[in-house]
């Protein structure tokens, strides 16, 4: 099959736009589209200059999202004094898996010449993912566990970092994932919370100076093509999956999603484009109605109970 634009050998073909693209024009595709979602969303902010840039600090798994994230906002902004990129990596402890997705991180690093910094959940709650998985006090999946963890490790260090903004590298799939789990448990109070978290443009967000912001610059970019880019980019990337992944539920709703998305092309776009309309309302809605913010009893960290949620499962695996 020849490209769309050129004529050239395509490479792969976009069932929900109808285009067939060859290497180049789908690498400066997936890159149009990052550039286009960083200033839809207002990024980079008017006051950010050459003598005050902004930091800019992304959750880098060396998986293919953050990866591919990486590769592209430095190749966007290398020239531009205005930002500066900072890798935040965080290690779980987990045997084998973390390790060798970390040299995929260092070796991105280096080549790309930016800031690298590795926190690893031994050292900030003295505790190993492995054990956690263990000794389970909770009798959850071990994602609920390490969401938790991941979260407050990459927010409290992307604000010792001084970052402006906080990236992760969440693509289309794991946003319309999200956002059909959201509305089919009828979970209207997260939806306003993704909006103002990561989903609305920073112009369109309430004060949330509690927090260092959030945004997710690959959410227009299917998973495939991000793996592809990778693939032709020729990028160090980890693609093994974590061993002790097992969101049974997220795993349902992925599997109903490529079959809507494979006889109704679209599908993950119409949803994202309804969800994020749905989720603006709703966030403007909660706004009005006000959320009391205090500081965790025990480490301080902005919560809207007495005890933050981090802290009470540490206490629940320090009983065990």
């Amino acid at each position: 099959m020849e490209c769309t634009k050129c004529g050239h050998e395509a490479v792969m073909h976009a069932a929900y736009s109808g285009q067939h693209l060859c290497s180049a024009h789908f690498l400066a595709s997936v890159e149009r589209r990052v550039t286009r979602r960083v200033r839809e969303d207002g990024l980079l902010s008017d006051d950010a200059t050459p003598g005050s840039p902004e930091t800019w600090v992304i959750g880098l798994s060396g998986g293919k999202d953050s990866v591919v994230l990486t590769r592209i906002l430095h190749d966007t902004f290398d020239e531009d004094p205005r930002v500066e990129l900072v890798g935040l990596t965080i290690h779980e402890g987990i045997e084998g898996y973390r390790d060798r997705s970390l040299d995929a991180c260092v070796e991105l690093a280096e080549d790309l010449g930016i800031r690298h910094e590795v926190v690893t959940y031994e050292g900030e709650f003295g505790i190993r993912m492995d054990d956690v998985v263990e000794a389970d006090p909770e009798n959850m999946a071990a994602c609920a566990y390490c969401g938790v963890f991941r979260r407050d490790a990459l927010s409290r260090y992307a604000d010792e970092l001084g970052a402006d903004k906080l990236l992760t590298g969440h693509n289309l799939d794991d946003e319309a994932q999200s956002a059909l789990m959201n509305f089919l448990e009828g979970d209207l109070a997260q939806m306003a919370k993704h909006f103002e978290a990561s989903l609305g443009g920073f112009d369109e967000r309430t004060d949330q100076s509690a927090f260092v912001p959030r945004a997710k610059p690959l959410r227009d970019v299917p998973e495939k093509e991000v793996a592809l880019y990778a693939h032709l980019a020729d990028l160090p990337v980890h693609m093994a999956e974590c061993p002790h992944s097992s969101e049974a539920y997220r795993g349902e709703i992925q599997r109903l999603l490529y079959g809507l998305e494979e006889n109704h092309p679209g599908t993950r776009h119409s949803i994202m484009a309804g969800y994020e309309e749905l989720a603006g309302i709703l966030a403007a809605e909660y706004d009005e109605r006000g959320t009391d913010l205090t500081e965790c009893e025990r480490c301080g960290s902005t919560t809207t109970g007495e005890v933050c949620r981090k802290c009470s499962l540490l206490a629940a695996l320090e009983a065990v």
